[in-house]
């Protein structure tokens, strides 16, 4: 005849036995809904992406404002999975099942993507946190901490002149991921894809087609040679665009998308608060 402490300690073995299962289930199922979240980034699938969180999910991305809901969290995958050449990959350290309901992955992200100087990397942690709804794990909480260090303060304006010779400048290739080839770019002031402020002048060819774009940051555009053709909205209708000669000025709102057309070799003048960086489309 069993005992009721063997009996006790068989009923308790079996319970911890099947609690240990069903974790091992549920990580399984984290670690592969983790793995479809990166590859629905990687085919730019934001509807699956938004339908792996809770209706009320909160994302706090590193210097980046707080994403909560279904909307936000929308439209901050539609800049982030429209970023050019974007790779983007995390490995889990470890997914703790902490109850039935609710579930903690750790572990470290890298991603890389083009911008105008070269293809750039980051890398970070993150922490995110399931929740199970309706028998299905969902990202309630997800917060990637980039360990690239920010500067310490805007860079401070310099005390001195600064000049430039046009005769002097040093003209490089523009070439951004999208762009035509055939533009140059000079820096007069400040580092355009640093934080602070700068300013840059570009050399168009003749007939050079701005391709639709936009900026995270306003851009002050002034005509000092040649002529362009700029437009805004969602498609390039170049009999929409409006003509700008030699000392013309134009101030572009950020985030507004935009395209051209340069008439002649036409160089621009650019300034604005870096990091200037460009996005082709639209933004979402």
């Amino acid at each position: 005849m069993i005992s009721r402490t063997a009996l006790s300690c068989a009923i308790a073995f079996a319970i911890s036995a099947r609690t240990l299962a069903g974790q091992s289930s549920d990580e399984r199922s984290i670690r592969s809904l983790s793995q479809q979240w990166q590859q629905y980034i990687a085919e730019k699938n934001v509807d699956r992406i938004v339908a792996l969180h809770t209706a009320d999910a909160v994302v706090m991305a590193s210097n980046l404002p707080v994403a909560k809901g279904g909307g936000s969290i929308r439209a901050m995958y539609n800049d982030l999975v429209n970023t050019p050449g974007l790779k983007l990959r995390w490995v889990p350290t470890k997914i703790d099942i902490a109850s039935p309901r609710v579930a903690t992955e750790y572990g470290t992200y890298n991603q890389s993507y083009e911008t105008p100087r070269g293809r750039t990397s980051e890398s970070g942690n993150y922490v995110t946190i399931w929740h199970k709804v309706n028998g299905h794990w969902r990202v309630a909480v997800d917060a990637p901490i980039s360990t690239v260090p920010m500067p310490a303060a805007w860079p401070a304006e310099t005390t001195q002149m600064i000049s430039r010779s046009n005769e002097q400048l040093t003209w490089t290739d523009f070439s951004p991921p999208g762009f035509p080839a055939g533009g140059k770019i000079t820096v007069l002031q400040g580092d355009p894809f640093s934080p602070g402020q700068f300013v840059l002048r570009l050399q168009l060819p003749d007939g050079y087609q701005i391709p639709l774009h936009w900026h995270p940051t306003g851009e002050y555009v002034t005509v000092i040679s040649g002529e362009a053709q700029f437009g805004t909205g969602n498609a390039v209708d170049m009999s929409s665009t409006q003509r700008f000669h030699a000392g013309d000025f134009a101030f572009i709102p950020a985030r507004q998308a935009h395209y051209g057309r340069a008439t002649g070799t036409t160089v621009l003048q650019i300034s604005g608060q870096g990091p200037f960086q460009l996005n082709l489309g639209v933004p979402k």
